[in-house]
């Protein structure tokens, strides 16, 4: 039994040699939509398609549950398809590419990015983010020293 895509939601799948972002309300069916696209590329679906390595995707969310959620249900997509054609290679390679597969936040996305290119752009190799409570912190001295400055720039100006 085949889900009823709606217009909108079919256009998502089908849309080919484009970049694509999705923006819906939450229960809209997005993760759904976006894993029957996946497996479409990755299959090629369409007589057009020439199917894709799910590693060559880059597939990017807003939280790590969602990430998370989303690699479990392509994983499980492809699982499910290579029950039906067990002897296709290309799920086969699917299904081990999708362990290294790009499906992240952005900052996880960005942070993999710099860790990889690091040297073209000047970066210690040896950088860090920062933690909440570094953070705060930073941010109080930060203000301290301005408020300490502002108030020595009050002074001078009083003492002319």
């Amino acid at each position: 039994m085949g889900v009823n895509w709606t217009e909108e939601q079919k256009k998502v799948i089908d849309v080919r040699n484009k970049d694509i972002l999705v923006s819906a309300a939450a229960g809209s069916g997005k993760t759904a939509v976006l894993v029957e696209r996946i497996l479409s590329l990755v299959c090629g679906d369409k007589e057009e398609d020439t199917p894709v390595d799910v590693d060559r995707l880059l597939v990017v969310t807003f939280t790590n549950a969602a990430a998370a959620e989303m690699r479990e249900r392509i994983s499980a997509a492809i699982a499910k398809r290579l029950e039906s054609e067990p002897d296709n290679g290309h799920l086969q390679k699917q299904a081990t590419l999708i362990h290294n597969a790009q499906i992240t936040t952005i900052d996880s996305f960005c942070m993999f990015v710099i860790r990889n290119n690091f040297n073209d752009i000047g970066l210690d190799p040896g950088f860090r983010v920062a933690d909440e409570g570094e953070l705060r912190l930073l941010k109080q001295d930060v203000m301290k020293e301005l408020l300490e400055d502002e108030k020595a720039g009050r002074e001078e100006a009083l003492e002319r």
